[in-house]
């Protein structure tokens, strides 16, 4: 114990002393009175004073030492986790699998790069339908559909601000494909090309254009080949009535035409993405196809739904994740799940160069006038495909 006196015990011993002067002085009875009060008055005073200079002062709970005593508001510390957030992606049937490989690459990314917790909520159906579901209320974040034209609709609904081909590359398309046409082990029928789906005693499956964007693109490949062969709209036409005499039924949307097809065993022949044909080979199904030298070059576009994003203050992940699909990573993965990739580099891989052979004559949407007039000559009601279902006596 430290042998130093306590400073207000060495006051009183001062107190105690100037008393025994003043004492000594004033000996009269009013001189007492005097020094009494005097006294008091003066170790108040001292004491008030030692207990100021012996007590620790700290900073309240609301006082930052930092900013002059000033009250600041909390802030979380530097690595803190962010509020998880979830996205809900809306696209058509065939790309579930690609997808399904690649949101948890993208949510792994996320977390090591903005600490952050990210999940999916995935909506997968025809490409038609699930435009409609989103017009009529389903939030969706993210729409990776199979037609621009689809797309469109979104935005025309005010759902998409205008001028969303343009954020992204390649017109915002990220991923594509081809059609394919698919037979029978040892193509009984022979069927070889778009015009042999003409023949009698030819049996087709193929989805509903009405419903599915798949079956859009089926169409187009058929209706590119059959006008470039026979000069003219009529010719063309003639030859699709031909055709769609030969679909015993319409299918909701290609993952049913696929299952129709191979499942149940319906049909000669089957024209569907060629993804969705390399994806039922790498399940083991042995497909016999061809890749026929005219054809549509299928490009499915992405995009934000930007006033839902704004409504659920998603849109920073949306973003990101919709960039994270044009990364080689990513499309790596569409390309390992049949669909032809859209960065170049990955293209030239040389698995991908053996897997998607170059198709000769590949028509795009701009030749054919737009997904406007596209939509306006073959699909709208009373367009050219309802025409050819007229013509049909089932």
């Amino acid at each position: 114990m430290s042998s130093r006196q306590h400073p207000l015990n060495a006051t009183k011993s001062a107190i105690k002393a100037i008393a025994n002067l003043f004492s000594n002085i004033f000996s009269h009875k009013w001189g007492r009175r005097f020094v009494s009060f005097f006294l008091a008055g003066a170790l108040i005073s001292v004491t008030m004073a030692a207990c100021t200079a012996t007590t620790d002062t700290k900073p309240t709970a609301a006082t930052s030492p930092t900013t002059g005593g000033s009250p600041t508001a909390q802030t979380k510390p530097a690595g803190e986790p962010k509020k998880d957030v979830e996205l809900t992606l809306v696209s058509f049937a065939v790309t579930k699998q690609a997808h399904e490989a690649i949101i948890p690459k993208f949510i792994e990314k996320w977390q090591k790069e903005q600490n952050q917790k990210v999940t999916f909520k995935q909506s997968y159906g025809g490409s038609g339908s699930q435009t409609r579901a989103v017009i009529d209320g389903l939030e969706a974040d993210v729409v990776h559909l199979a037609l621009a034209g689809d797309t469109s609709k979104i935005e025309k609904a005010g759902l998409i601000d205008k001028g969303w081909e343009q954020e992204y590359p390649n017109e915002s398309i990220v991923s594509k494909s081809v059609a394919a046409l698919v037979t029978r082990e040892g193509n009984p029928k022979g069927i070889k090309e778009w015009s042999d789906l003409e023949k009698d005693g030819v049996s087709l499956i193929t989805a509903d254009p009405k419903t599915s964007g798949v079956a859009r693109w089926n169409f187009l490949a058929l209706w590119n080949a059959a006008a470039k062969k026979g000069g003219s709209d009529a010719k063309a036409q003639e030859s699709l009535v031909k055709v769609f005499k030969n679909v015993p039924i319409l299918t909701k949307d290609a993952r049913e035409a696929t299952d129709a097809f191979f499942k149940q065993g319906q049909g000669d022949a089957l024209i569907n993405y060629e993804n969705e044909i390399v994806l039922a080979s790498q399940k083991g199904q042995k497909v016999s196809y061809t890749v026929p030298d005219v054809n549509i070059s299928i490009d499915n576009p992405i995009a934000i739904v930007d006033k839902n994003v704004a409504k659920h203050g998603t849109k920073e992940v949306a973003e990101a994740f919709v960039k994270f699909l044009y990364t080689p990573e990513a499309q790596t993965e569409f390309a390992k799940l049949g669909f032809r990739p859209v960065d170049e580099a990955v293209a030239k891989e040389k698995q991908f160069v053996d897997l998607y052979p170059k198709v000769k004559e590949l028509a795009t949407v701009k030749d054919l006038g737009g997904w406007s007039e596209i939509n306006k000559k073959f699909f709208a009601d009373g367009a050219i495909f309802d025409q050819i279902q007229g013509q049909i006596k089932r």
